[in-house]
């Protein structure tokens, strides 16, 4: 049976490794968690020759710069790279660096070097440094740092194949391990390495090493061999810290001589264009000016570009659903398909073309360069609010999912400015709330208005997440007065140069997200539109066939057609089915609010998901519908009214549901995520609580505008 091999693609953050682990893969991949955190882990399957080899699983870890962490990605790294039993220890290692700044990523290529496993060095965009006048002597190269040498581009694909030549190798045997280690060590670590390899099964002496330095938080240890390594380590004086900065400073005075002799040619300012762009979009007035009016075009975009698509699907459910109900005989089977599932499910995929504009946009500017300047830009504002420059990625990441938001809060160093990031960025409206944005903005301004040669509803849409952002900040300066720490604020990151953007990168980049949507999603509105049908479909024994025959009686007196006495009788027994009822249960506390028991059903549901109040919606009114004309959610909703005539959906209502929206904890996936990263409920429970009583006071504030107005 041939080996199977597990190969690491390592490198600094923004080093271009997903472009070349997507030329590598292609499709042929998948997304999990390392075990025990919620990191990210790509596995995909690496093309060889003519076939795909089954034998060789690449996988994509986190980005960093060295194997001495300060960040919870870093540190996953670390982990796995310091114990050769775990599960994903590699047996080789693709070491991708950006050619056009390789002097700060050779030092974790000399660390993973003293590893002893095989390395191949991916030295990527290639025609860059070329452009740049920075040439290489590659053998040069490969001759002193003891690797083979691949120089290649990701985004153009050049010399994959040669890539792919070099890994293949390794099935045949022919990458061997490193002739001898980079870093010689000093007595005080060569003794207490050989302490761990006595407690610790270890591969090599600089692993060793790294578990001395590591092993108070590495969770392979036990207690037994910490206690152990602990003691040599206070024997021999090992001083932590100060032999890390020793060792990075020997690396780099001898890595600098050895690249100074492979560089071939360098010429003038290799960034100019970088540092001309950057006068303009870091400067101090027009940088955040452009930064704001860059998110606002990418919401507008959000209505404008995605009109068609949701037009295209909407018809389609429409069509289907009236297929099911006009060609399966009239009975519970089709309407569970037709009034159930169809219209539940619909109530989303309709959405999709939003979401996947919105995932597609926000990967365009992170390929770019220019969230990594968004980050600088903003860092000194941001600590004034107790966050960092790396909180505002999270934030803006918000907009597409507040779960893979929060995770990326890993990489902020300073305890505090994490933990208040990751309470405050549900405030920033994600993708899951635009379906119920986009229902109720139809309420607030038409389709066709526009101000300023701008869309009326991308001027709502905007201001919506202008007051999700806004009441962040607030609520992450009051949190900063009472959340202690010791720790200070501190920002280190590495401004890659300006490149465009790779379409295939970001292509499968939406491909990802919106599947992972799709998929989650759809699980939970399936669920719950399961449930609803049921409760709508059923009541307690009699209910619905009285208030059948009560509706039937009531539009005979009124004298209405059938289309008309079909609807009455649809919502009669609505009304008095198990869904009903529940909606009745819960109406006198949310009346005063200006929402009806329909409405109220709907906010229950969504906790599940917040975009589960579209497919609620649209579930309840299908049922509640025996019209044959398919109109829109929002049309429906407007032609309902209170037992007094009065619109039950007014501005007021609707306005009122958009706020409850931005402030409201409507996600039970975000609530498990920030327990698991804060690693307790209590923040969970707290940040549900806190968001729960800043969207009472929100609907209570537009309900006593209504009344005010009205007067």
């Amino acid at each position: 049976m041939e080996k199977k091999y597990s190969i690491a693609l390592i490198g600094n953050p923004n080093a271009g490794k997903s472009s070349i682990f997507n030329q590598l893969t292609g499709l042929r991949q998948k997304v999990a968690n390392f075990p025990g955190v919620t990191v990210d882990k790509k596995v995909g399957k690496i093309t060889i020759g003519q076939g795909v080899s089954s034998n060789f699983d690449l996988i994509d870890f986190p980005g960093t710069y060295s194997l001495y962490p300060t960040t919870s990605d870093e540190k996953v790294v670390a982990a796995i790279l310091s114990n050769c039993q775990d599960d994903n220890f590699p047996d080789a290692i693709i070491y991708v660096a950006d050619a056009t700044n390789l002097e700060k990523h050779l030092l974790l290529l000399t660390q993973l070097k003293d590893l002893n496993l095989p390395v191949i060095f991916a030295l990527n965009m290639i025609d860059l440094s070329q452009k740049q006048q920075v040439f290489y002597d590659f053998h040069k190269l490969s001759e002193d740092f003891g690797v083979p040498v691949v120089p290649v581009s990701g985004k153009f694909g050049i010399n994959i194949d040669m890539l792919r030549a070099e890994i293949e190798k390794l099935s045949l045997g022919m990458l061997t391990e490193p002739r001898k280690p980079f870093y010689q060590l000093n007595n005080a670590e060569m003794e207490v390495s050989r302490v761990v390899t006595e407690v610790v099964s270890v591969q090599s002496t600089y692993q060793a090493l790294l578990v001395a330095h590591h092993f108070k938080w590495l969770p392979h240890l036990n207690n037994e061999q910490k206690r152990k390594i602990a003691a040599a380590v206070e024997e021999e004086n090992f001083r932590d810290l100060a032999f890390q900065i020793e060792e990075t400073m020997k690396r780099y005075d001898k890595f600098q001589v050895m690249l100074k002799k492979a560089v071939v040619k360098s010429t003038g300012d290799p960034h100019p264009i970088t540092a001309r762009i950057d006068r303009v979009l870091t400067h101090r007035i027009l940088g955040p000016c452009i930064f704001f009016l860059t998110m606002f075009l990418v919401f507008q975009s959000i209505f404008t570009l995605a009109q068609y698509p949701m037009d295209w699907i909407d018809q389609g459910v429409a069509f289907l659903a009236e297929f099911v109900k006009t060609t399966l005989p009239e009975n519970w089977f089709s309407s569970l398909l037709a009034d159930g599932l169809l219209a539940g499910l619909g109530g989303i995929v309709v959405f999709i073309p939003q979401i996947a504009i919105l995932f597609f946009l926000l990967t365009l500017l992170e390929e770019t360069g220019y969230m990594a300047r968004v980050v600088f830009m903003f860092d000194h504002l941001m600590q004034k609010f107790g966050l960092n420059g790396r909180s505002l990625i999270a934030m803006v990441s918000g907009g597409a999912c507040a779960i893979p938001a929060i995770m990326s809060t890993r990489t902020i160093e300073n305890r505090k400015e994490r933990l208040i990031t990751i309470l405050v960025t549900p405030l920033i409206s994600c993708s899951a709330r635009i379906p119920v944005f986009a229902v109720l903005v139809a309420f607030v301004v038409p389709a066709d208005m526009y101000w300023l040669g701008f869309k009326a509803q991308g001027w709502i849409f905007t201001g919506l997440y202008l007051l999700g952002i806004v009441s962040a900040l607030l609520l992450a300066f009051l949190l900063k007065l009472f959340i202690p720490s010791k720790e200070t604020s501190s920002l280190m990151m590495e401004l890659p140069d300006y490149r465009l953007p790779i379409l295939r990168n970001a292509l499968i980049m939406v491909r990802e997200k919106v599947m992972t949507f799709i998929v989650e999603a759809g699980k939970v509105i399936l669920a719950i539109s399961l449930v609803l049908w049921l409760l709508s479909s059923f009541g307690p024994a009699g209910s619905l066939q009285n208030a059948e025959m009560e509706a039937l009686s009531k539009a005979q007196m009124l004298q209405l057609d059938p289309i008309e006495t079909g609807d009455l009788v649809a919502s009669s027994k609505i009304e008095a089915s198990f869904a009903g009822q529940m909606g009745k249960w819960i109406e006198p506390a949310i009346k005063p609010l200006g929402f009806d028991w329909k409405i109220g059903i709907a906010l229950i549901t969504s906790f599940a998901a917040r975009e589960v109040f579209v497919g609620t919606m649209a579930t309840i009114y299908s049922i509640g519908s025996a019209g044959e004309n398919q109109d829109s959610l929002h049309i429906k909703m407007q032609s309902e009214l209170w037992p007094d005539g009065t619109p039950i959906y007014t501005v007021a209502t609707a306005v009122s549901l958009l706020v409850f929206y931005v402030f409201a904890m409507q996600c039970m996936s975000t609530m498990a995520v920030v327990r698991r990263e804060t690693g307790t409920w209590k923040w969970a429970i707290f940040q549900f609580i806190v968001m729960g009583l800043m969207a009472y006071v929100g609907l209570s504030d537009q309900v006593k505008g209504e009344r005010l107005w009205m007067r």
